[in-house]
């Protein structure tokens, strides 16, 4: 019998667990993966013709074990079949969790979460990925889910007392994904840039603006045979767990790579302007429809043919955007 959802897994070896961990915090911090991995044909898709669900929070996809307290927030909700950046806030009544890496197994469910439950497909462990100032952060690692249907990640840390807490979090993995996927086209849904407005203040909501990342428009992009990255965020309206100060890392790595390649903000609201604290007059912009984005904060890597090399849902720190921007470029 596999371990319930909610109870916790004893490990023989707990020692060794633990080393491997530590070890692993100087492997993530000092390693890299030098297995490249061929680019899939680029396939002249929009975004899956599913219907597309309202934004949402993140209460629905906030996962509690009422045995030890842990909770998972999943900040990637749109997982599709193949391989997956997945990452996930992990808090327990303490407040947020911030071990360096912990140990990820992936289990399918056959016959539903009624049923048993096969694997581990796989077992890794996720880095935590700290938000600038320190007030949040994140766990990722690249996942392959070679089917759709029901899955959960168990996510085990060592407790003070030398035991390990356990809790696992369910989720639903799609035939396809609803926004744009790795090397798909993505829609030439277009933008508005400085040319088409007064003010820049109509055209994002934070108040450190960076007039480099409204000069183009998405569809010029895409033909202009230069990789580019495109942020859809609102930073003033950043207020859950999985949402971090984004655009001003697109920023900042426009400062150091825009001489190879471009950067483009897209605030989530059309009108952010005339906002003014009231999100009851917010408009949200027609390109979260095209592009099937439900959720408050992505960020996209294209490479020079306008395929997408990178997607990162929720907040993606400078390094981890960097990772992808540079295998970008090298690939030419």
């Amino acid at each position: 019998m596999h371990p319930t959802r909610w109870t916790a897994v004893n490990f023989s070896g707990r020692s060794l667990l633990i080393g491997v961990l530590l070890t692993m915090v100087v492997a993530v911090a000092c390693g890299s993966d030098d297995g490249a991995v061929a680019a899939p044909d680029a396939v002249p898709t929009s975004v899956n013709e599913s219907e597309r669900p309202t934004l949402s929070s993140t209460d629905d996809y906030t996962q509690r074990n009422d045995e030890n307290g842990l909770t998972t927030i999943l900040a990637t909700t749109d997982t599709g079949v193949g391989e997956n950046r997945f990452a996930f806030v992990l808090t327990q009544p303490g407040g947020l969790v911030k071990f360096p890496v912990v140990s990820v197994k992936s289990f399918y469910y056959p016959d539903g979460y009624e049923g048993e439950r096969e694997g581990p497909a796989e077992q890794k462990f996720a880095t935590f990925q700290e938000f600038p100032f320190g007030t949040r952060g994140v766990y990722s690692a690249d996942y392959i889910f070679d089917r759709s249907g029901d899955w959960g990640v168990e996510v085990s840390l060592p407790d003070s007392d030398g035991t390990f807490l356990t809790t696992e979090h369910r989720f639903e993995v799609t035939e396809e994904t609803i926004a744009p996927d790795i090397g798909a086209r993505p829609p030439e849904t277009r933008n508005r840039t400085l040319a088409d407005v007064g003010s820049i203040a109509e055209l994002t909501s934070g108040s450190l603006r960076d007039p480099e990342l409204y000069d183009l428009a998405i569809p010029d992009a895409l033909v202009s045979g230069r990789p580019f990255a495109v942020v859809f965020a609102s930073p003033a309206f950043c207020t859950t767990a999985v949402c971090g100060p984004q655009v001003d890392v697109v920023s900042e790595l426009n400062a150091t790579y825009g001489d190879r390649m471009d950067f483009i903000h897209v605030d989530l609201f059309s009108n952010p302007h005339e906002i003014k604290g009231d999100l009851d007059l917010a408009v949200h912009t027609p390109l979260l429809e095209s592009w099937g984005l439900y959720t408050d904060e992505w960020t996209f890597v294209m490479d020079a043919s306008g395929t997408v090399a990178g997607r990162f849902e929720g907040f993606s720190p400078y390094s981890e955007l960097e990772e992808t921007i540079l295998e970008t470029l090298d690939a030419g």
